[in-house]
């Protein structure tokens, strides 16, 4: 399974962005999206899952802010950050969550500038 993330830049404090998560390859019919960040010098935090039911979760720190999706094909799930903030500078990055293993993209990078 592959997973390509895209759409991260440089955007001002406050400002938004939409990331999109691409997965191919030999995937189940069924699984599951979590996005995820690293920042330089911190552990990789857990922001979002969207489960293949389309059930979603979000962490604390996001929640209100940042939407998860799938697009108009399965395979393409997107995050939606609104309201970004200094601090949320980092790499961010999609996970595949399904069998026969999770798969993570490269990531993308995000920078907020204050």
């Amino acid at each position: 399974v592959q997973v390509v993330e895209s759409g991260g830049g440089l955007v001002q404090s406050g400002g938004s962005l939409k990331l999109s998560c691409e997965v191919s390859g030999r995937t189940l019919s069924a699984y599951d999206i979590g996005w995820y960040r690293q920042a330089p010098g911190k552990e990789r935090e857990y922001l979002a899952r969207l489960w293949d039911n389309g059930l979603t979760q979000y962490e604390d720190a996001v929640k209100g802010r940042f939407t998860i999706f799938r697009g108009t094909t399965k395979n393409v799930v997107y995050l939606q950050m609104n309201n970004l903030k200094p601090e949320e500078t980092a790499v961010y990055y999609c996970k595949y969550i399904g069998g026969p293993g999770d798969s993570w993209g490269r990531g993308t990078q995000v920078t907020v500038s204050s």
